[in-house]
C-alpha cells in the first residue's frame, strides 16, 4: 500500500493537523497581542503631588456618594472638629 507522502494520516488526519496548527498559532499570536496590550496600558491615574485626601474630604465624598446620611455626616464631622490634629510623620 502506498501513502503518497501523507505518512498514513489520510484526509482526516491532515485536516486535524491543519486545524490544530491554526489554533495553536492563533493562541500564540493572541497571547502576544494581549501581553503587548497589558504592558502598554497605563496604570491607575496618579494623584497630583501634595493632594492627599484629608479626613474631611473623604467624609464629604462619602456623604456625596450617599454612603452615609446627613446625621451621620454631621456626627462624624463634629468628632473631627473635636479631635486635635496629629503632627505629620506620626
Amino acid at each position: 500500500m502506498m501513502y503518497y507522502g501523507t505518512y498514513g494520516m489520510g484526509l482526516w488526519g491532515m485536516l486535524f493537523m491543519l486545524v490544530g496548527s491554526v489554533l495553536l498559532w492563533g493562541l500564540v499570536v493572541g497571547g502576544a497581542v494581549l501581553l503587548a496590550h497589558y504592558l502598554r496600558s497605563p496604570g491607575p491615574p496618579a494623584r497630583p503631588a501634595g493632594e492627599d485626601p484629608t479626613a474631611r474630604h473623604l467624609l464629604a465624598q462619602r456623604f456625596a456618594r450617599g454612603e452615609i446620611d446627613e446625621n451621620e455626616y454631621h456626627r462624624r464631622l463634629s468628632v473631627l472638629d473635636a479631635t486635635p490634629p496629629r503632627p505629620p510623620g506620626r
